[in-house]
């Protein structure tokens, strides 16, 4: 039987008033394997209500910042403990490997944990103010309701990183899940319900862009939008903000660089490329799609990539032994078939891959293209798919250029075993975040986000916290003495 999944709005399961019903696809498999509930405008408008109203609900509005993060721990308790459901779950309906899934969202418990220690950390101050008998201090209050949107890859770390410090402060959040494999989002909200969050706290929905997304991220009442998608569809949800002027940090795309020198240990540096391309099949905001190889060394390191590719095991990715899974559409299959065509009429060679595997499922085998200059489309299309392209680079200037020679800023990755090269190489690099000798590495403690049109804000560590809170500053006059002159600013 097809499972079914319903709205979670104001602690209630519901279908949409509307009564618009979508499928998700198994992309395994090709085929249906359940349904889900889209929210209309007027469900969006019930959650956003409900998150308004429970701000001024003593069961939230007083529970001190201590009980916060008790709930918080209970919340990543319960995470920990149903990883391997919501792994399959995510497995079922994205297509991403079972061993990461799982992986992940046990992983993504800490985050919860991280952020349930800081929800009675965060200060304010007494200010040494240059008044005579004032005393003034700040407090920092939680800045509203939250629309937090998120993506179908990576969902449940996209989530924490909104949801852990928006409720750390004391916010309510309405989550906005994919229409694209939203059923671990659906999954995930039973374990909100089951921590025992007030209801309103934390709604989950989940439709198309002019019944749900719009409607929430244009809505008067909500104050505070993180996203985390496209750079299209983000340019509209800024445009929408200018409605509620709600603070808006953006999670967008990228084309990330790995620059891999000659002096870099050529299995490390393989391994690296395959990580940041082949790796979750590809599907990650920060695939290392951009392979900049110093010449010296660039037949080798097509050849030790090439040796090591051979033993990738493509399958089910309920499987533990597969290293590539299908994507998560068949609609990327498609984007990387035409650009992949585009890049060979430019003049790339294909070292293996480059096919779709004509199998049910959306399956492309990782794939290897070698580019004889910068302008070829691969280097310049994000695919969200297991293609990697290298590009020859002859001096240390021209890798950073090449490097920064993008509309992207996210991630970056440097091989070398050179100290002085690497900080000197990584301070120049325009992105976000930089792995040295390493890549596609994760904590709650490290900051993430992105520079150019790879979004602004950042999510994870302790400033993401305050990004969900507003300074309220308190002025208190000590004197006995009667308040002044009404026409004169003190």
């Amino acid at each position: 039987m097809t499972q079914h999944y319903q709205l979670f709005i104001d602690g209630a399961w519901r279908d949409g008033a509307a009564g618009q019903v979508m499928a998700t696809q198994n992309p395994a498999t090709g085929k249906d394997w359940a349904t889900f509930a889209c929210a209309a405008p007027g469900d969006v408008d019930d959650a956003i209500q409900a998150a308004r109203r429970v701000l001024d609900d003593p069961t939230w509005r007083d529970m001190n910042q201590t009980q916060r993060g008790k709930l918080l721990y209970r919340l990543a308790d319960l995470i920990e403990e149903h990883a391997g459901h919501l792994g399959r779950i995510e497995t079922t309906d994205s297509g991403k490997l079972l061993a990461e899934t799982s992986a992940q969202t046990a992983y993504v418990a800490d985050y919860y944990r991280y952020y349930a220690g800081l929800a009675d950390k965060i200060e304010g101050a007494v200010l040494p103010i240059d008044k005579p008998d004032m005393h003034v201090f700040t407090r920092r209050m939680p800045i509203g309701v939250v629309a937090a949107v998120v993506p179908w890859n990576a969902q449940m770390f996209l989530t924490a990183t909104k949801l852990g410090p928006a409720l750390a402060a004391g916010c309510s959040v309405v989550l906005k899940a994919s229409e694209i494999a939203p059923a671990p989002m659906f999954e995930f909200a039973k374990l909100i319900e089951a921590a025992g969050f007030p209801p309103g706290v934390v709604s989950v929905i989940t439709g198309d862009a002019n019944n749900c997304a719009i409607p929430l991220t244009r809505h008067p009442q909500v104050d505070r939008i993180a996203f985390t998608g496209g750079p299209d569809t983000a340019r509209h949800v800024v445009r929408n903000s200018a409605e509620n002027f709600a603070v808006t940090t953006l999670e967008l795309g990228g084309k990330s660089p790995i620059l891999v020198f000659d002096d870099a240990d050529l299995n490390g540096a393989a391994n690296g490329l395959i990580a940041g391309n082949f790796g979750a099949s590809g599907q990650s905001c920060v695939a290392g799609s951009r392979g900049l190889v110093h010449r010296p060394v660039f037949d080798k390191l097509v050849e030790k990539i090439r040796e090591k590719a051979a033993d990738i095991q493509m399958g089910n990715p309920l499987d533990s032994t597969t290293h590539v899974g299908p994507l998560c559409t068949q609609a990327q299959v498609a984007r990387i078939a035409d650009t992949l065509d585009k890049a060979r009429s430019q003049g790339a060679t294909i070292h293996f891959g480059g096919t779709a595997l004509d199998t049910a499922g959306n399956y492309m085998p990782p794939t290897l293209v070698e580019c004889p200059n910068p302008s070829i489309e691969t280097l310049k299309v994000e695919m969200f798919g297991p293609v990697m392209s290298l590009l020859p680079f002859d001096t240390e200037d021209e890798a950073i250029a090449l490097a920064n020679d993008s509309d992207f800023g996210l991630g970056s990755g440097i091989f070398t075993q050179n100290l002085a090269r690497a900080h000197r190489v990584s301070d120049r690099l325009r992105a976000g975040i930089c792995w040295i000798n390493t890549y596609r590495a994760i904590s709650p403690i490290a900051p993430f986000g992105g520079f150019n049109q790879s979004g602004y804000g950042r999510e994870a560590g302790i400033e993401a916290i305050h990004d969900y809170t507003r300074t309220k500053t308190t002025w208190i006059n000590t004197s006995d003495a009667p308040m002044e002159n009404p026409f004169v600013m003190r």
